[in-house]
């Protein structure tokens, strides 16, 4: 009904004037006290949900946090899941990577049981470790690219014999599978603003995942100055604490609905003056 995951991030994108993406990284010792018992990340999932709908074009579950919980985290996800509105995209956080039949069945997983609208994927086994999930043609996929952490330098910024560093080579696997198949972007991190350019230059179609601009202090102008103006309606922002958890009080609701607002109208403000 709601199409492909473009389409519903287009959709979504002009109904709520927003490239908000809100993440849910459950973590009980962050909740408010009011919420306890067997569906705590149920009820607050869904408190968070009724307060940013209309804020975001899509919410980012972190798979981590529920499966930390076992059996219960895991029924817990799925009532989140169904809760979200059908309009609304979703984008599991993953980050699964792995060959050939593993990576088929990580794929049903994510797309069949779980039913998300797009998912986190590590690249580093490499390309044929994705096509599964490309495979899925209304779906997308979210490479590694950048990621926001100090530690992703490690590797993503090894230089390679002919100058280049290791995360272009990355892009140009992702730029030869978008080619492919239409539906591969990537998770580029908003504390590495330098670097964007070089990975806006080649994925000019690609949709961008952009984690870091909330409590990893992130800059959303130093993003969007590195990208050409028609690309950024495909920056998706990503922001989970600095939204979920602005409050533990019993307002903690109404507070995150302004938060949400904030940084909804900051990356709005930001694309309208550069």
């Amino acid at each position: 009904m709601f199409g492909t995951f473009q389409e519903k991030i287009k959709n979504i994108q002009k109904k709520n004037n927003s490239n908000l993406v809100v993440g849910l990284d459950l973590e009980l010792a962050k909740f408010p006290e009011s919420i306890t018992g067997k569906d705590a990340f149920f009820s607050f999932a869904k408190q968070i949900i009724d307060a940013t709908f209309d804020s975001v074009v899509a919410y980012k579950p972190n798979i981590a946090f529920f499966e930390a919980m076992g059996l219960a985290g895991i029924e817990q996800l799925h009532k989140i899941l169904a809760y979200i509105p059908a309009d609304i995209p979703v984008i599991l956080d993953a980050k699964r990577g792995d060959i050939g039949n593993t990576a088929k069945m990580y794929a049903k997983s994510v797309f069949e049981d779980y039913k998300a609208d797009s998912v986190t994927l590590s690249p580093y086994m490499g390309a044929d470790t994705l096509e599964p999930f490309l495979e899925y043609r209304d779906k997308y996929v979210f490479a590694l690219v950048l990621t926001s952490n100090p530690g992703g330098n490690d590797l993503q910024l090894l230089k390679l014999e002919d100058g280049s560093f290791l995360y272009e080579k990355t892009c140009k696997i992702v730029k030869i599978l978008d080619d492919k198949y239409q539906n591969c972007g990537a998770v580029v991190g908003a504390t590495k603003p330098e670097y964007f350019s070089s990975v806006a230059s080649i994925l000019k179609n690609s949709y961008f995942l952009i984690p870091g601009i909330g409590t990893q202090g992130g800059s959303v102008s130093s993003v969007l100055t590195n990208c050409q103006i028609q690309q950024r309606d495909y920056c998706l922002f990503n922001v989970s604490r600095d939204v979920l958890y602005a409050s533990r009080a019993k307002d903690f609701a109404q507070v995150a609905k302004q938060k949400a607002i904030y940084y909804k109208e900051l990356i709005n403000k930001e694309k309208e003056s550069i």
